[in-house]
């Protein structure tokens, strides 16, 4: 199956296309687009991957649906397009890296700015029904998202994983702590952020451990 991807990871994720899992859950998707409205649209369905190359990858967070509402879901997780409302949850975020690292409140929740410097933004689940939260969960994505991380974890070192709530930790099983940095806490989201998320000093201690490892840290 052709899949229109970065040619690094096409490369690496190849096999997976092929398997009948993949190609079920490409021809669902495909009745989904033509049925309604589905997000993020159809040439953002892969843009983590087209705006983080795998040679470039230092850093991966770890989201489970895209956004379902209006104009907000753009391929890459917890973030939105420009002059799209910031939903809570990337609120939080920019709140601790406020605190954290002291830098001001950010005009955009567009994220493609942390992609191009090396951090996939992967949600475990790239398409989604519009106002349906979960509609496309259980299909198949999971599956190849799953590959995706365990890609990353075998044939990269010194990658942070970001794993925020209990949904990404237990995707994170498969990491391979011994070569990686994997940082938890709970899920930014305005109903856990106290129990956790707000001083959890994620990006400094991503940076610092990119720095000790001889590679750029991440303007975030």
């Amino acid at each position: 199956m052709d899949v229109k991807i970065a040619p690094g990871w096409k490369s690496r994720l190849s096999e997976e296309f092929e398997k009948p899992y993949f190609q079920q859950l490409a021809s669902f998707v495909k009745s989904e687009y033509q049925a309604g409205v589905v997000y993020p649209p159809g040439r953002e369905i892969f843009k983590a991957f087209d705006a983080c190359p795998f040679d470039e990858v230092k850093v991966v967070i770890i989201g489970q649906d895209p956004y379902h509402g209006p104009g907000q879901a753009n391929g890459l997780c917890f973030s939105v397009h420009d002059n799209v409302r910031m939903p809570p949850s990337l609120v939080n975020i920019f709140k601790e890296i406020q605190s954290d690292l002291g830098k001001p409140f950010p005009k955009s929740g567009n994220l493609e700015r942390w992609a191009r410097q090396g951090v996939l933004l992967l949600n475990a689940t790239l398409t989604v029904r519009a106002s349906s939260p979960g509609s496309h969960q259980n299909k198949g994505w999971e599956i190849f998202t799953d590959a995706v991380i365990r890609k990353v974890s075998e044939e990269k070192v010194h990658v942070v994983f970001l794993l925020w709530g209990a949904y990404a930790q237990k995707k994170g099983e498969v990491i391979d702590r011994t070569k990686h940095l994997v940082l938890m806490s709970a899920h930014p989201s305005p109903f856990s952020a106290d129990r956790g998320f707000f001083g959890c000093r994620h990006f400094s201690k991503t940076n610092d451990y990119l720095k000790s490892n001889g590679l750029k840290e991440i303007e975030w």
